[in-house]
């Protein structure tokens, strides 16, 4: 079993056996591989509650009494996931993680995540034992095989890890780390091109402490974390290889956790990621990874494990795993400062937030209404030119293009617009052509007439706006349909729903920061309001706290209710209540803890699976574009591994993708 730091606590999941015989436990497994099949369960259950150390005793103990290796009986007697499970924990780690490089390295193409992912993890002793362990299973020195399968920035980033020398002294130099930071600065962002080798060089060698400080520093002085600038500077899997780095030094537990829920989420499972991860961690930090994993995706790692395999595979990795933690008593208190930090540091990288369409610089409305006006002539419409101009100019330059458009040619250019356009396409060129309250104002309208309610355009809407964007709606409202938008939310909807939308509609919520005592008054309301099994009392107690208060207070709310519930305050929501009032709640939660994950959520199924919602992909495309789609695409390829634009691509085609595919402003 691997050895805490002096002073430190184990969080392993994996304890070693008291009263051990490997001599006994040798007997155990060779009498459950005798004869005609084998005692799966037996073998399970023996090998998941040893240590790794205590494994390569009985693995001795085996040889000498039976003069086989036990390896190579369990090859022979499990198949598929399990055997390569169980073979995987017999091994030592630093061998499990050779013969992952080599399966990686071998054959036709490169693994490059399982690269990335042990060579950016391992500790330097670790990765020591990792370089000796290759040269003794396969007599290769490991670097030139890297060297071999691997090219460019990344392969020079592999072998820069490959050594095993970053610095480990705790104590920081604040002048080099402010160095460091500025060196990173003007090696990307200040530079016409990017200067790598300076981004190998600090983030390959810097201690762990002291690039943390450096990350603090360049997103004061940058005004963006540093992820967000290797996203734009560099590319492929040299790309994927620095940002993991940086995830290993902000928190190797949150990497792992994030690794483990992406091999398990959407359809099929990544069944040799979970394998390596769950066996390479089980004795190191699986209950860390457990505590993040709970609090980032509120559902335990138990349990979707549980969900998403099977058989004695699926025994095997509940018994690594070590415990429910949605189970009652498993809760661990580091898991709501963990919560809380995550959406603090989410907080500070929003900051600046940013749009993807920006002012042209050289704006000219006549010419840019003469070109319409030619585009739109005659037989035919020049689409290429109309998507062209409107999506490359700003709202407000569009407003002055209409009006220039009319003085020139005394007509409508919305009109002529919807003319000419249709479908898709139209609804998109149109919604950019409307003032942005006017847009989010006819959304609503929409959404409320005719047969049936569009209540998830709604909650959309009146959850994600600010009280300046509502107020603005209201007064468009207004003026477009001659109503008021309270009277026409009362006529088209009822009950708690109805008080909510009407509460979110005045756009009254609070604007200053956080009290701390007032918070822990919120958060002990909510608590005790759940527990009493009060539904119409618990629900008019949330809207009154999350319709209300400020943001940065909504967030200090929900630090204090885990720490008093061992919940996530969307948990009970989607817990304790149902339909459009859960949906409410939970937009509002979302859109507090990180509003551009709850955009890129959104737009992420509206394109997946069969079929694809072009009016909610248009809608968020429209009303972002301006304000935080650039935040929106970052958080997307986080979460889904794939960028915004190229998902676009695949789901959408013709001018309805070339216009789309503008507005999203490029690559990831």
């Amino acid at each position: 079993m691997a050895n805490p730091a002096q002073g430190a606590k184990y969080r392993g999941s994996i304890h070693d056996f008291p009263n051990f015989d490997p001599s006994q436990d040798a007997e155990a497994l060779y009498t459950a591989m005798k004869g005609i099949g084998s005692d799966k369960e037996a073998i399970l259950e023996l090998i998941t509650s040893r240590s790794n150390r205590q494994r390569q005793e009985i693995t001795q103990s085996y040889k000498s009494l039976y003069g086989k290796d036990l390896i190579a009986d369990l090859k022979y007697e499990l198949m598929g996931k399990f055997e390569r499970l169980i073979v995987g924990l017999m091994r030592p780690l630093a061998y499990c993680d050779a013969k992952e490089i080599k399966d990686a390295l071998s054959g036709i193409g490169t693994d490059e995540k399982c690269l990335i992912e042990i060579l950016a993890s391992r500790t330097n002793e670790q990765i020591h034992q990792l370089v000796a362990a290759y040269k003794d299973a396969y007599e290769r020195d490991l670097e030139a095989d890297i060297i071999g399968d691997t090219s460019g920035h990344f392969q020079k980033m592999l072998v820069v890890l490959l050594q095993g020398t970053r610095e480990e002294d705790d104590v920081v130099s604040e002048d080099l780390v402010q160095q460091d930071a500025q060196d990173l600065y003007e090696a990307g962002e200040l530079k016409w091109g990017t200067d790598e080798a300076q981004f190998i060089y600090i983030l390959g060698n810097r201690s762990k402490q002291h690039l943390r400080l450096v990350f603090d520093e360049y997103l004061k002085t940058t005004g963006k974390p540093i992820e967000a600038s290797i996203r734009e500077e560099l590319s492929g899997d040299f790309e994927k290889l620095m940002l993991a780095v940086v995830k290993c030094i902000r928190s190797t537990p949150e990497y792992f956790a994030e690794r483990l829920f992406k091999a398990m989420k959407g359809l099929g499972t990544r069944d040799n990621t979970l394998i390596r991860i769950m066996v390479s961690r089980s004795e190191l930090d699986m209950l860390d990874i457990r505590e993040i994993f709970r609090t980032k995706y509120e559902k335990s790692l138990y349990s979707m494990i549980k969900n998403d395999t099977s058989g004695e595979y699926k025994k095997a990795l509940l018994k690594l795993c070590g415990g429910d933690d949605d189970a009652a008593g498993q809760f661990f208190p580091e898991a709501a400062q963990v919560a809380y930090q995550m959406w603090e540091l989410s907080a500070v990288g929003r900051v600046e937030l940013n749009g993807t369409v920006r002012p042209a610089n050289d704006f000219n409305p006549d010419a840019d209404a003469k070109a319409l006006r030619k585009a739109m002539k005659g037989l035919g419409t020049d689409e290429d030119t109309i998507i062209d101009i409107i999506t490359h100019r700003s709202n407000a330059q569009r407003q002055q293009l209409r009006q220039t458009f009319k003085s020139h040619f005394g007509r409508d250019l919305m009109a002529d617009l919807k003319s000419e356009l249709s479908g898709d396409l139209a609804r998109l060129i149109l919604g950019l052509m409307l003032p942005p309250d006017h847009y989010d104002a006819k959304q609503l309208k929409k959404a409320m007439e005719g047969a049936g309610t569009d209540e998830k355009t709604l909650i959309e809407i009146l959850a994600t706006r600010t009280n300046a964007e509502i107020q603005a709606i209201n007064e468009a409202y207004k003026e477009d349909y001659h109503k008021s938008l309270e009277d026409a939310l009362s006529s088209d909807t009822s009950g708690h729903f109805r008080r909510i939308l009407i509460s979110l509609a005045t756009g009254n919520r609070e604007e200053g920061g956080e009290d701390r005592e007032k918070a822990r008054e919120d958060a002990k309301e909510i608590a005790d309001t759940s527990s009493s099994g009060d539904k119409t009392s618990l629900e008019t107690r949330f809207m009154t706290i999350l319709c209300t208060r400020s943001y940065p207070h909504l967030r200090r709310v929900f630090q204090e209710f885990i720490k008093m519930t061992n919940y996530d305050v969307e948990h009970v929501i989607k817990k304790e209540m149902s339909g459009d009032v859960k949906d409410a709640f939970v937009a509002i939660v979302q859109s507090v803890k990180n509003k551009p994950l709850f955009f890129a959520d959104k737009l992420y199924k509206s394109m997946k699976g069969a079929g694809t919602d072009e009016k909610t992909l248009t809608r968020i495309m429209v009303s972002r574009s301006e304000i935080d789609l650039l935040n929106i695409r970052r958080e997307f390829i986080e979460k889904y591994d794939k960028s915004l634009n190229e998902v676009i691509e695949g789901d959408t085609s013709g001018d309805f993708m070339k216009a789309l595919l503008a507005i999203c402003g490029g690559q990831d």
